[in-house]
């Protein structure tokens, strides 16, 4: 440097050196404070001011990054800007800047991050248009991760069944993530696990194969892993997909995405059990970290079953507040919302207050008017009021004759012990369906009902009528066939004579073969009866021969016992053991009285005797119990007799 050098170029050009140096080892601080020096000395440097932007940025210092640009103006950083609002989730913001700029077309990196705010703006639809655009126009080492965010994109699409998804490639473990995501959606369960467990495999064969370390390749399985519980759980695997969760949590992960899904997920696998860490679970769901990293559907599960747990913690106060906050944040979801605020209302005895609130929502939203009658019905039932439960099912209008509300209003007529109007119901939903030539393919059992419970009540036209409706679904069952020439024969017999022709002949419906092998049947007997059956000899038929029949052994009378007497009865205590009867008398005293020994175990007999109470009296005065003679009980030795004592052989009578 010249002498005549300006010692303030001199000071940037050094500084410049210091953020080129520091920027290209990754230590963005010191390059921040190199930077620093340069706007000291000159605050309006364009380069110095986007250094600075760049190294904040690079820090994770958006909110910082972002004032700087606002403070100084910075409109030629768009870019830098719209990233600063993404990052901070300001994503409305983000899309107006760029789309401010005015540039046709955009540049590719401004391209890029309009189509990432689209896709957290949950527009899918514009976000795979923008997607298919950049692959098909742009070419350079980032194409794996576009082709990987459309599919990202296409899983999120495939949450509407009624929309195409484009074919996604399967070349990475993320690719095959979001393949597996896509199937889940399309309720294709188990070829979702086939490829998350595929996906599993390869995401620890590549990082591996990076060098990573256990604890990151941890934190990338994780992800998938949680996907493989919540496929395992929608299988009805829940045991399963507990286990997963409960492992994944317990690594503690830092994408709090994961934490709140895993927990949510978790909280609906307990449901009314494990209460108290359901409560903890749905609290890290809805932490303040994981809002932004969710989306729209996921917070609204959760919000959702927050006022489930609620319920089910029979928390009147908590559901209330809980069931509007979510109806005002989700409309979508405002009929549920209601149907919890009125499940706890029920809780609460107040079946009133919540059947109101259903008439109020069912008028003021017609497309929910049928839903919320039954929940009506439902809280009536509940009360017990079955009258008013009867007029809201034949409020319903034409739909009141569908088979399970047909159903449950003849039960509720016979259970007020209205059996004509369960028959005018019926009769009147025969004719409904004849009229309106309804498909009765999955009526059969609505005519089959109807057929017997007007047979039963004498209604034979109207039953005839149901068994006509049966016999076009089935013209070869005999035993409707049978049923319609009974009806018929009520009111038309030349029609039940007519039709009974159809009915099969006598000797066509069973033979000498079948009628043997039913006689000869033992699936009635017991082993033993079976076996006896079956060793027993045919006895011949009054028509046989004498010379071929065979002579059967008598049968011999029971022995009486010796000194039996016909004319005196028998002994009505002749069943009961000896010592129940009434001329038992106890043995007492003998040789086995006099040896029991009384008082402590190895005391001499003799000084026994000042011990044993039993021959007392209370001789006191002023004793208020009367003694009362107890029997002894013995101990647990007494002393053997020389020689045993045999016992006399035979039985009672």
């Amino acid at each position: 440097m010249s002498k005549d050098a300006n010692p303030k170029e001199a000071l940037i050009k050094a500084a410049y050196a210091d953020v080129h140096k520091f920027g290209n080892n990754r230590e963005f601080d010191k390059a921040v404070k190199a930077v620093n020096r340069i706007l000291g000395v000159a605050p309006d440097d364009p380069t110095a001011l986007h250094c600075k932007v760049v190294c904040l940025v690079q820090l994770s210092k958006f909110e910082e990054a972002y004032k700087f640009i606002e403070k100084n103006r910075l409109s030629s950083l768009a870019f830098e800007k719209a990233y600063c609002e993404y990052r901070l989730n300001k994503q409305v913001q983000a899309l107006k800047t760029i789309d401010d700029t005015g540039l046709q077309p955009l540049p590719t990196n401004l391209k890029e991050l309009r189509t990432q705010v689209l896709y957290r703006l949950e527009r899918y639809d514009e976000c795979l248009d923008a997607y298919r655009d950049i692959i098909k126009n742009t070419s350079d080492e980032y194409e794996d991760e576009r082709r990987t965010n459309l599919s990202a994109v296409a899983a999120n699409l495939a949450v509407d069944k009624s929309k195409e998804v484009p074919d996604v490639p399967e070349d990475t473990y993320e690719q095959y993530f979001n393949s597996a995501c896509i199937l889940a959606n399309r309720q294709k369960f188990v070829e979702a696990e086939r490829k998350l467990r595929t996906s599993e495999k390869l995401c620890r064969e590549f990082l591996e194969e990076e060098g990573a370390s256990e604890e990151e390749i941890v934190e990338e399985v994780d992800v998938i892993r949680v996907q493989l519980a919540y496929v395992l759980q929608l299988q009805g695997k829940s045991k399963e997909a507990g286990i997963i969760y409960a492992d994944c949590l317990r690594h503690k992960p830092k994408d709090a995405a994961l934490v709140a899904v895993a927990s949510n997920n978790s909280v609906v696998i307990n449901k009314d059990q494990n209460v108290f860490d359901s409560k903890k679970k749905i609290r890290a769901a809805l932490a303040d970290a994981c809002e932004p990293k969710l989306t729209s559907r996921q917070k609204q599960v959760i919000a959702l079953n927050n006022c489930l747990l609620a319920l089910y913690t029979n928390a009147g106060d908590q559901v209330q507040q809980l069931s509007q906050k979510l109806a005002q944040s989700y409309p979508q979801v405002e009929f549920e919302a209601l149907l919890i605020r009125c499940s706890q209302l029920a809780k609460d005895r107040k079946h009133k207050e919540a059947i109101d609130q259903l008439q109020k929502f069912a008028a003021a939203h017609k497309s929910h008017e049928f839903v919320s009658k039954f929940a009506v019905i439902q809280l009536q039932l509940l009360q017990g009021n079955r009258k008013d439960a009867i007029e809201t099912l034949l409020s319903l209008g034409e739909a009141k004759f569908k088979p399970g509300i047909v159903s449950a209003l003849v039960s509720l007529y016979l259970g007020t012990d209205n059996k004509p109007a369960a028959s005018a119901l019926l009769k009147s939903a025969v004719d409904w369906y004849k009229k309106n030539n309804v498909s009765s393919g999955d009526l059969s059992d609505m005519w089959r009902q109807a057929a017997e419970f007007h047979l039963r009540g004498g209604a034979s036209e109207t039953a005839a009528s149901s068994l006509e409706e049966l016999l076009k679904l089935n013209p070869s069952d005999t035993k409707v066939l049978a049923q319609l020439v009974i009806a018929y024969a009520q009111f038309q017999p030349k029609r039940a004579l007519e039709i009974s022709r159809k009915l099969p002949k006598l000797e066509t419906l069973t033979t000498a073969s079948e009628i043997d092998a039913l006689e000869a049947a033992n699936w009635v007997m017991s082993a033993k009866a079976a076996k006896k059956s079956a060793n027993a000899k045919i006895e011949p038929s009054p028509s046989t021969p004498l010379e071929k029949r065979k002579n059967h052994s008598r049968k011999r009378k029971g022995k009486l016992p010796k000194n039996y007497n016909a004319e005196v009865g028998p002994d009505p205590e002749r069943w009961l053991p000896k010592y129940e009867r009434t001329g038992f008398r106890k043995k007492r005293g003998g040789a086995r009285g006099k040896d029991v020994i009384k008082g402590s175990q190895g005391m001499a007999s003799g000084a026994a005797d000042q011990y044993d109470m039993s021959n007392r009296v209370n001789l006191s005065k002023n004793s208020p119990v009367t003694p009362v003679y107890q029997e002894t009980t013995p101990g647990p030795r007494q002393q053997h007799r020389k020689g045993g004592h045999k016992k006399k052989k035979g039985g009672r009578f």
